[in-house]
């Protein structure tokens, strides 16, 4: 059996070599399809790699806590979350208070939400160079600890700076890179926002490229006292709350109980606040991937089925071509089901090799990718190399089993006749 199935495929490849251009485009379905598989694939799970990376750094115990749901948002605001009063120092304070299972506490104080997103208009000046759309906030030193931030250079600020109302600035790894590209920032002077700060810290840059957005690592933080004296009427406030391993249910629960207590919310009304973690947003974004995923798949299937059909019809013109073949075949002794295999195998090589194709291009785009949009993560899975030729080949094998069924029932006298 080994023997006739590497014969055949023998046979199939020299179909192929004689009749290259009808060989393409009897597969150029399928050899689409697959590209779009592999392609689409690879850019998913870069992507999927790229925001597990960048959510890894916030640690899997920490909860985000805003006035309205701080995870992916698909859609509008309403009214009423538009509507929604700001949280404040005290509800973050009162949380590490009055939750056991919650370890520390954060929060950081910016210019108040109007819309869906945050408007970033603060700049950051060093002699001659200035940078934009700069991420400012007010926070409390345990936002270290909350966050797992990573220092690059220096310190973070301390409880007594942040008492004092010190003028210090801790900043992210591109507004070091940009305002200081070669001179060490510790000790030197910058204005945010028209007020001049001392450097003491730069942070580590984030992992992750596409998924942060622009400011992630442009950011300039300062301790929330200090900020609070130079913006008074900035109110919003964003509560990173760390809890104990494995208290990460009880904590949000206790921190539900707190907030809705303190908001004055209705024993029979939902929460006016949100509560959400790095592994929700790691979920909603799967979801988001798993539609985007199922939608492509019903795309390629088209491209399956055209290449199926285009293989169908020259097999069963293969058939007609090779009557004479077949007759011969079967009367020094082929069994139907030798010819059979003969003509489904050389439809398996024919897709088979349009699904290798596929691949190869689907492999070249996954380059092109990462060589001309390096935010743009793109690698290319193995099971996704396997699926497309699987598919690939299993469009062949089930297009073509009418015209091998077909070939295996003439008759052999009636085959030897015709002309």
């Amino acid at each position: 059996m080994r023997v006739h199935v590497g014969e055949n495929a023998r046979m199939a490849l020299e179909t192929i070599r004689e009749h290259k251009m009808r060989s393409f485009l009897t597969v150029l379905g399928v050899v689409i399809a697959v590209t779009t598989i592999i392609a689409v694939a690879s850019i998913l799970v870069g992507l999927d790699r790229d925001a597990r990376e960048f959510l890894n750094d916030f640690g899997p115990n920490t909860l985000w806590v805003f006035k309205f749901n701080p995870g992916i948002h698909t859609g509008r605001l309403t009214a009423e979350e538009r509507a929604r009063k700001p949280l404040t120092l005290e509800d973050a304070l009162a949380i590490r208070e009055q939750c056991p299972a919650v370890r520390a506490v954060t929060a950081d104080v910016f210019p108040r939400v109007a819309g869906d997103f945050r408007p970033p208009l603060i700049s950051a000046r060093y002699r001659n160079k200035e940078v934009f759309n700069l991420d400012h906030a007010g926070t409390l030193p345990a936002a270290q600890e909350v966050y797992t931030q990573r220092m690059l250079r220096g310190r973070f600020f301390t409880e007594a700076e942040d008492l004092h109302r010190s003028d210090v600035v801790v900043i992210g790894y591109d507004l070091y890179e940009a305002l200081f590209p070669n001179e060490n920032p510790i000790g030197k002077s910058i204005l945010v926002g028209g007020v001049s700060y001392e450097v003491i810290g730069v942070l580590e840059r984030h992992k992750g490229q596409f998924f942060k957005d622009d400011s992630a690592d442009k950011q300039a933080q300062v301790p929330y006292r200090t900020y609070r004296k130079h913006n008074p009427g900035d109110d919003e406030h964003f509560i990173g709350v760390l809890t104990y391993p494995g208290q990460k249910a009880a904590a949000e629960d206790e921190v539900r109980a707190v907030l809705r207590r303190r908001r004055n919310v209705p024993q029979d009304k939902p929460d006016n606040f949100g509560v959400s973690s790095a592994e929700q947003v790691a979920t909603e974004f799967r979801q988001i991937t798993g539609s985007l995923a199922l939608l492509i798949a019903v795309i390629s299937s088209i491209g399956l089925l055209v290449g199926g059909v285009g293989v169908m019809n020259i097999m069963l013109m293969s058939v007609t071509q090779r009557t004479r073949e077949i007759g011969v075949r079967k009367a020094i002794g082929a069994r139907r089901r030798d010819v059979t295999w003969q003509f489904l195998t050389e439809a398996m090589t024919l897709t088979g090799v349009g699904g290798v194709i596929g691949v190869l291009l689907g492999c070249a785009i996954s380059l092109l990718i990462n060589a001309l949009l390096p935010k743009l993560p793109s690698a290319v899975p193995v099971w996704a190399v396997v699926v497309g030729v699987v598919l690939s080949m299993s469009v062949g094998l089930f297009f073509g089993m009418y015209p091998a069924m077909k070939a295996a029932r003439l008759d052999p006298v009636e085959a030897l006749r015709y002309e």
